[in-house]
């Protein structure tokens, strides 16, 4: 599909003074991930430059919202949100923003239907654990299973493929072009105008967990209402017990991550 957007100038600097009392602050910068290489494998270098960044942004721009994009974004949030050391509503991580638009698009698409009226999100870790809402997920109110039945399918089973599509798209991208930009790009602004414009839109951003789900002190991606103040409230949404245990899965290797660094 096409997708535009409206024009913009864009100018460069290295100089943290652009920034000063900026409303909101996209975090982009980060190491280069290469063909076949994990997200995670990208931390310790991605995480030595939030340490030189991130306190002379805080410094121009204290009351600032940050977004944080730079791969492996759940891990990145985290050490974010220590090196700021911001209140928790100021800092968040991109997240599966594109993920979920992502398996939208794709499961309008193999079940025949406008991708608006897809309603489903991917959760956990931004990366090769990710995990697809089926439980929860419909079509404009219409129980996904019921759906399928409706459209001439027998049940959901087929519809891991678009999921692995959403998981391994990086990976295609990557070894095509050889970096993400253009999807990632419309996630980012999809965030920040829920900021400017606050909106108190549902988005499943990169946010502190505190016990959500039975996982505490890690960064991942559950529903949360972002606004003005960045984000307002976090949504612990009903999940199947599988769908539970994969995301109790998904936290393992960040915790494994974030332990690492011993930040």
């Amino acid at each position: 599909g096409i997708q535009c957007t409206s024009a913009g100038s864009v100018s460069g600097s290295d100089d943290p003074e652009i920034c000063r009392d900026a409303d909101v602050i996209a975090i982009t910068a980060g190491a280069k991930q290469k063909p076949g290489q994990s997200r995670l494998e990208l931390a310790g270098a991605t995480v030595g430059i939030m340490e030189k960044i991130l306190p002379k942004l805080v410094e121009v721009a204290p009351n600032a919202i940050f977004v944080l994009v730079a791969n492996p974004v759940d891990v990145v949030t985290y050490c974010a949100k220590k090196i700021t050391g911001l209140p928790e509503n100021q800092v968040f991580g991109s997240g599966t923003v594109l993920d979920t638009a992502r398996l939208k698009y794709l499961l309008g698409q193999e079940l025949g239907v406008d991708s608006r009226n897809v309603h489903d999100a991917i959760l956990g870790e931004h990366g090769d654990s990710e995990l697809a809402v089926w439980s929860s997920a419909n079509i404009s109110s219409i129980d996904l299973d019921r759906f399928c039945q409706l459209r001439g399918r027998p049940d959901r089973a087929g519809l891991a493929r678009p999921y692995r599509g959403v998981r391994d798209s990086a990976y295609e991208i990557i070894r095509r072009k050889g970096a993400t930009y253009y999807g990632v790009a419309m996630a980012v602004e999809r965030s920040v105008r829920a900021i400017v414009r606050d909106e108190h839109s549902v988005l499943p951003v990169s946010n502190l967990l505190q016990g959500q789900y039975g996982i505490d002190g890690l960064c991942m991606s559950i529903p949360a209402v972002v606004g003005r103040s960045g984000v307002e409230d976090t949504l612990e949404i009903p999940l199947s017990p599988a769908e539970r245990e994969a995301l109790r899965d998904s936290a393992a290797p960040l915790r494994g991550v974030v332990d690492s660094l011993e930040l």
